[in-house]
């Protein structure tokens, strides 16, 4: 695993947490999209699936990634058919990030899977991975924290917090986010799934 033992690094005294090689592979990933992807038109999408691919993401059909989205550690995404990330998404993958079929992640989102011990003396980076539902909405602005999986058909309304899984369907607001209510499943989602 590329994350370094805190004990060793010594992130507290500016040390890193990640290995060398991981470092120099997102450099590399950073500079790479800079150059070939974060300027390009919004419907050239299908250029950007292919840039994803070629850092080790896997990525459906038709899914959507926008220029002015980041994403950390391609490595470390997947995304399912016709999935998106909306423009300004910040995907800091430091973990698995899972996109369902049909999973939108829209403007100004933020999804994180790494967190640190704030009871380790010595700061140990931990990760643990989201899981987006197929058919679930992240919408604009909101927040999914570590170890989350928001069901399929969920909703996180905009501006929205979640550290804790959301149920199938439901439609959550607030920070902390809160259950509203059910959605309703459409015929359309229920065709594509």
């Amino acid at each position: 695993m590329s994350i370094l033992d805190a004990k060793d690094s010594k992130p507290l005294l500016g040390g890193p947490s990640f290995s060398l090689s991981n470092r120099v592979y997102r450099t590399i990933w950073s500079v790479f999209w800079l150059i070939f992807a974060a300027w390009t038109p919004a419907p050239f999408h299908a250029w950007r699936r292919s840039m994803l691919k070629l850092f080790g993401a896997e990525v459906g059909p038709g899914a959507h990634i926008y220029g002015s989205a980041r994403v950390w550690d391609p490595s470390h995404l997947v995304m399912g058919a016709y999935s998106c990330l909306g423009r300004r998404v910040d995907c800091y993958s430091m973990g698995r990030i899972t996109l369902g079929d049909h999973a939108t992640v829209s403007q100004d989102a933020s999804l994180c899977a790494g967190l640190h011990d704030i009871d380790d003396a010595d700061f140990q980076l931990l990760t643990k991975p989201i899981v987006i539902g197929a058919h679930a909405w992240v919408a604009a602005g909101a927040f999914v924290g570590p170890g989350v999986t928001i069901g399929d058909g969920a909703v996180l309304g905009a501006r929205a917090v979640t550290f804790k899984d959301l149920r199938p369907w439901g439609v959550y607001i607030g920070n902390p986010s809160s259950f509203l209510r059910l959605r309703a499943r459409s015929e359309m989602a229920r065709g594509q799934s």
